[in-house]
């Protein structure tokens, strides 16, 4: 009898699979964290700026936007090698997946930003409140309403995303897979399970998006 060069599933590839599940919300969560911040910031900083900073911003914007995630990541985790500052599979993936989210957040809150009319800013400022109280309790609180339903689909397209960081090495959900449907040949199985694990992982995040809206609704 011949000697298989393959292997069937076992219940000893399931620290394997949890790792890359594990993998994939940590990458996840810190690029959506940072992408958020970040896209608040810059978003921000466009509604209030004057239209050639803007012209310049959205350029750059424009070019992680639309130059594919998967050229970015390629690009980037080259580059700093090649000028002799190599990072890990999750340093350099966290960086480039976090910019990409920024940029798509940025204009998620600015658009919530300048959601707020004139009006109910000149509104707080006769009441005597002064610019940043009225940012902190006008234009965040209401502008906020708007930005969270773009913000959650923007995070569920985040962790779609994050298994092209698998280019780079990162051993995410998707990679791992990758791993056991060549060891295995089960393809099927292994990746219906997969499609599993990014419905467990998504689905909360969709739920909380749901649950907040109607609490915002209120």
């Amino acid at each position: 009898m011949g000697l298989s060069l393959f292997t069937p599933l076992s219940w000893n590839d399931t620290g394997f699979i949890l790792t890359g599940v594990l993998n994939t919300l940590y990458i996840s969560i810190v690029a959506i964290f940072l992408g958020s911040v970040l896209g608040m910031v810059v978003g921000f900083i466009r509604s209030i700026s004057k239209q050639s900073f803007n012209l310049f911003m959205g350029a750059f914007l424009d070019i992680l936007r639309t130059v594919p995630l998967i050229i970015q990541l390629v690009l980037f985790s080259t580059y700093v090698g090649v000028i002799g500052w190599p990072l890990n599979p999750f340093t350099c993936g966290s960086i480039i997946l976090s910019l990409y989210t920024m940029a798509f957040m940025s204009e998620v809150f600015r658009a919530g930003f300048e959601s707020v009319s004139d009006s109910m800013r000149i509104a707080s400022r006769s009441l005597g409140m002064g610019y940043w109280q009225t940012i902190r309790y006008i234009v965040l609180p209401i502008g906020m309403r708007t930005v969270f339903p773009s913000w959650i689909g923007v995070s569920l397209s985040v962790v779609k995303d994050s298994a092209l960081v698998s280019v780079i090495g990162y051993m995410e959900l998707l990679r791992t897979s990758d791993q056991l449907i060549t060891r295995t040949q089960q393809p099927l199985e292994i990746l219906l399970g997969v499609g599993l694990f990014y419905f467990i992982i998504s689905y909360p995040l969709s739920f909380f998006g749901r649950h907040m809206e109607r609490k915002m609704a209120i």
